[in-house]
């Protein structure tokens, strides 16, 4: 971890990064990360995390945070805004979706056990998006974010050190106070080989990617 004045930096390794069980026993969450540090579920500014979800059930409701959910591996889950109305076929891996957190959500299974990526974005604090991406990513002028590997290997560099990821390894960031003072210059992300292409012409590199930034003085 870097000294706080200058930010924080972390890596991840979800293997090794324990799940907490569900109160209603439907599942279990892997948080990746949770900010600001000790914050909690009630004063969360952002927050990360790998579910497993294994019955149907409700989601638990985070009144006044934006979330975005993205299906990993398995047959997927049905979600509905009681509320609202809407639906959505959470079924292909990589594919986003976002709901407000106060909505009432219920969540029915299209098979068996599914596992998902969950960003938790308290509103007004930090604005940002969950996507897949294959190509080369900076971190520079970014405030606050994480990425983490679901296909091939990336590298990540400083211009100092390198570290090579693998599928399911990742890091999270936050830039400090004086960000733009301290930009994280030189730092990246990049798919490892020359070719990112299998021979039925899907590419095989790709990672999550989270950017993130304040709506306010953090």
């Amino acid at each position: 971890m870097l000294h706080e004045c200058l930010g924080v930096l972390e890596f991840f390794d979800l293997a090794a990064t324990p799940g907490v069980p569900w109160k209603n026993g439907g599942g279990s969450t892997q948080e990746l990360v949770c900010w600001p540090p000790g914050a909690g579920m009630e004063g969360f500014e952002w927050r990360v995390s790998v579910a497993t979800i294994a019955t149907p059930g409700p989601f638990s409701a985070f009144p006044g945070v934006d979330r975005q959910i993205m299906l990993l591996e398995g047959d997927g889950v049905q979600l509905k805004g009681k509320a609202s109305g809407w639906q959505h076929t959470l079924d292909q891996p990589g594919v986003p979706f976002a709901f407000a957190g106060e909505e009432p959500v219920d969540c029915q299974m299209l098979g068996g056990t599914s596992t998902d990526f969950n960003l938790m974005l308290r509103r007004g604090t930090w604005r940002g998006a969950l996507q897949v991406v294959r190509s080369a990513q900076s971190l520079d002028g970014i405030g606050a974010g994480l990425c983490m590997v679901l296909q091939g290997a990336w590298r990540w560099h400083d211009g100092v050190s390198t570290r090579t990821l693998a599928a399911g390894q990742g890091v999270w960031w936050w830039n400090g106070e004086h960000q733009h003072e301290h930009p994280n210059e030189g730092r990246q992300v990049v798919p490892v080989g020359a070719a990112f292409n299998t021979g039925c012409g899907e590419q095989s590199a790709a990672l999550a990617w989270i950017a993130l930034e304040p709506t306010r003085c953090v």
